[in-house]
């Protein structure tokens, strides 16, 4: 299939830069059969059943993106520039990698400080990113990037504002467990705890799994022929406790619902064997429409961009043409499109 085939207008004034408040009064369109219903996430209870099991990404997301300074003794004496890093990832030797800019203004072996507290050393650069080693780790770390770091909003909002602190709030989920994500699982951010527990008394079932979602999640697709685009890798971990429950599920007959695309990834990762098992690495999954799912019998999802990953992935689970039809009828409504959109229910 062509890049085109997945291309759509949205209107400027479609682009959320804000969320809806309460979460759960967000637009919610559910699309089931050849059926459109426009709804409130607050709706969400009338099309779930007892005995659904709706699988939740329970990562978190860091706030990732830091101002610092560099200091530099030079032969007119010490200089200081302004270096701002967004964080993208933890790698095993106990780096990170990281956009810096301007990344001409450091050299390996600097120091970038942020805080009296908080500093990190550029061990490394290569194709466009650093690798640096804080000074901290563990929960000092942490306690630290909080205080002076800031949410790393998507860049289509980021080019509107700046992040403030209610985006600390904002764009975290409710449920929100194992820190690690530069970006929020965003179908996941219209619930709060009255939903979760209507839901869980009507039988619902919830099932944490983990993928800690990479800044490659905005990347373009760059090729015309999308069988030959390379996904971004995730870490993420399906454990067995959520292996078993999802496969008891699924043995029953009964629906296995991911609330946003990571965690229908992750759990479509952990089952290319035809069955659900435990899993734990990084996945590069890519999933276009002739895809063969093996757990998700629908998907909660916002509303994606044109010519994304995303919008391939909804394409695969409902068919392109039938996709067309629901995000026409989305603009048409005046759905709130992106990371603080609005949201779909898609039942094939």
């Amino acid at each position: 299939m062509k890049l085109s085939d997945f291309d759509f207008e949205l209107p400027e004034a479609l682009i959320a830069v804000r969320p809806a408040k309460p979460r759960t009064s967000a637009k919610l369109l559910v699309a089931q059969g050849d059926q459109i219903f426009d709804h409130t996430v607050a709706d969400l209870p009338s099309f779930l059943r007892k005995g659904d099991v709706l699988v939740l990404n329970d990562t978190k997301v860091i706030p990732a993106r830091l101002n610092g300074l560099r200091h530099r003794d030079g032969e007119f004496g010490l200089t200081a520039a302004k270096i701002e890093v967004t964080l993208l990832d933890p790698r095993a030797d106990g780096t990170w990698g990281a956009l810096i800019k301007p990344l001409r203004k450091i050299n390996d072996g600097e120091v970038i400080v942020f805080s009296d507290a908080l500093s990190a050393t550029v061990e490394g650069r290569a194709e466009g990113q650093a690798q640096l080693r804080f000074n901290l780790v563990g929960d000092n770390f942490d306690a630290a990037l909080n205080a002076v770091g800031a949410m790393p909003l998507p860049p289509y909002i980021a080019a509107k504002r700046a992040a403030d602190e209610a985006d600390k709030t904002d764009y975290q989920t409710y449920w929100a467990k194992h820190a690690g994500a530069v970006a929020a699982p965003t179908a996941s951010l219209h619930f709060d705890g009255p939903l979760l527990e209507q839901l869980a008394q009507m039988g619902v079932e919830f099932v944490h799994v983990t993928l800690h979602v990479g800044a490659g999640t905005f990347l373009p697709v760059k090729v015309d022929d999308i069988s030959t685009h390379k996904m971004h890798a995730e870490w993420g971990e399906v454990t067995p406790q959520a292996a078993a429950a999802i496969a008891k599920a699924k043995s029953e007959g009964r629906r296995v619902i991911p609330v946003g695309t990571t965690a229908l990834r992750l759990i479509e990762s952990a089952a290319r064997s035809g069955q659900i098992a435990p899993w734990s690495g990084e996945t590069d999954i890519f999933i276009t429409p002739g895809f063969q799912f093996h757990v998700a019998d629908a998907l909660m999802t916002n509303f994606h961009l044109p010519k994304s990953t995303l919008m391939m992935l909804v394409s695969a689970i409902m068919g392109v043409e039938r996709v067309k039809n629901i995000y026409a009828h989305a603009i048409h409504k005046e759905y709130r499109f992106f990371s603080y959109g609005d949201a779909s229910l898609l039942l094939p």
